[in-house]
Order: structure tokens, then sequence, then C-alpha cells
């Protein structure tokens, strides 16, 4: 239009309602190609990352761009999680998690679900020691979000210290972006099994067994309060009274001050508890026949 008509250029924007901006714009490359390529890395060795958190990677490698610049070429490379119609079993070998030695070196936590008793879901987010099996604690509300699990993370570091190494399943709340920054700026290694292997996750499924049978079946809760009352009661008692036959017969406490440990920070009561009847402290042995 400029060329056949001799108009100038804002004339000629303005014939054609477009920005001097867009028409004076030239598109520079090769600018993102050191992000572009290790995006490719990554997603290479995540397949089944989408572009957020592959995002959040880039960022722990150096590279900063913002989710619409990580997006737009997450697009163009085709790097699209596809979405899977059937399972694949895993093939090959797999090696085993070494048992713990010591406190503090492996967690272990999962989510359970019960009802009150008027009919209102609630949940529970157990925490468990894999060394002393120590319940560490229990947190009970209506929805536990993975920010909420990150907090409750980082209250029971500031009573016991930190773990080496926490293990979980893949659900959503422990795949999401809030505990991948926690286990990045707490420094801790997040372990997760393999999807449908609740068995490589056993201590802390054992002890929802128990939690389930010993304390969700034997009450009715008929308000969240009274439910975080009575199972921070159970839990207590589970770690300072109930023998373990893993453990010899002993309680987690027995255990540790066997071990010549101190008193564990999983005995302190959380703050919402109400109960404050006084505990019994004592070493109980069981027979082998005994079952748990």
């Amino acid at each position: 239009m400029m060329k056949v008509h001799e108009l100038s250029e804002r004339r000629a924007c303005k014939l054609a309602d477009l920005d001097r901006s867009t028409f004076q714009y030239e598109k520079t490359t090769g600018e993102d190609d050191a992000l572009r390529e290790e995006l490719k890395v990554l997603a290479g060795k995540r397949r089944r990352f989408g572009y957020r958190r592959l995002g959040i990677l880039l960022e722990r490698e150096g590279f900063y761009a913002n989710h619409k610049k990580v997006f737009r070429i997450y697009t163009e490379e085709g790097l699209s999680v596809k979405r899977r119609r059937g399972r694949k079993r895993a093939v090959g070998t797999r090696a085993p998690m070494l048992m713990p030695t010591g406190s503090n070196q492996r967690w272990s936590l999962d989510f359970v679900s019960d009802a009150l008793s008027d009919g209102r879901r609630f949940r529970t987010l157990n925490v468990v020691d894999d060394f002393a099996r120590e319940a560490l604690t229990i947190l009970v509300d209506t929805s536990i979000s993975g920010t909420r699990v990150a907090r409750e993370l980082s209250r029971l570091i500031e009573t016991r210290g930190k773990p080496k190494m926490i293990v979980s399943d893949n659900g959503t709340e422990l795949t999401s972006h809030a505990i991948l920054k926690w286990a990045k700026k707490a420094d801790v290694e997040w372990h997760y099994i393999a999807p449908g292997k609740p068995t490589q996750n056993a201590f802390v499924e054992s002890f929802n067994g128990r939690f389930r049978d010993e304390c969700l079946n034997e009450h009715l809760f008929d308000s969240l309060k009274d439910a975080r009352r009575i199972i921070e009661a159970w839990r207590i008692d589970y770690n300072t009274d109930r023998p373990h036959t893993a453990l010899g017969g002993l309680s987690p406490y027995a255990f540790m001050r066997r071990q010549g440990r101190r008193r564990p920070g999983s005995l302190e009561q959380r703050g919402n508890s109400t109960w404050s009847a006084p505990l019994r402290w004592s070493i109980a042995f069981v027979s082998p026949a005994v079952s748990t």
C-alpha cells in the first residue's frame, strides 16, 4: 500500500487499522536457544511433567523465564503430555529402599479419609518416622492442600529436626508446586513410590491400618474438634504405650529410650489439642503369639 499509493507509514497503518509498533516489530531469533534446549532435555527426562513443573526445574538450572514463554516453547517443540489410555507396566529391576538405621533418616506420609457422625467427610495427614514407627503427627481437617502439608512438615522440622528423605505416593497434593518448592527450599529428598504400588510405602500403610482399626472404627466423631481431640489422644498412646512386635514389644518411646535418644518431639501435643489426661509412660512386652 505504501509503495503503490505512495503513502507514509503513519497514513498506511491508520487506513489498515494496524498499530505502528506491530508493523515495525521484527522477530528476534536465537535468544532462547539455550532455554529451548534445556527444556527439551528436561522434558525427555521427565516425560510426564507439564510445562509449569518443567518451569520450576528450569529455574533450578538457572534459566529464568515466565510461564508464558515456557508454554510457548513447550508448545512449539511438541512436548505436550499425552493422555494415557492404559496403564504401562514397569519393566526391569527395581532397587529396594534401604532400612533406616536412625531417627529422621526417612519419614513416610499418607492420607486417610473418614466421616463425622453427621456424614461430613474429613481427612487426616499421617506422618511416620520409619525407624521407630513414631506417629509424628496426625493432621485432621476437612481439606488438606499441598501448601498445608508443607506448613505442617515445617512445623515438624522445628520440633524434631529435618529428615534425610520423605516417602509418599503420587497424590495431587504431594506432587503439587507447593511441595516441590518446599522440598527444594528445605533441602529434603522426596521419593515417590511407583503408581499403584502401596507396598513400597509399607510403614505408613501399616500405620494406616492400625489407625483405622483401633481409632477411626472405634469412635463416633460429633465434630471436627471432637475428632482432633480423640485422634490426638490415640496418637500419644500409640507412641507411649502401645506395644509393637517389630520393635520387640516396645512402644516407639520406649524403643527410643533404649537406643539412648532424647524424648521424641512427636510426644508434644499439637496446639489445637484439648486432651489433657495424664500420660502413663511404661514399657510393655508382648509374646510372639499376640498379633498387632
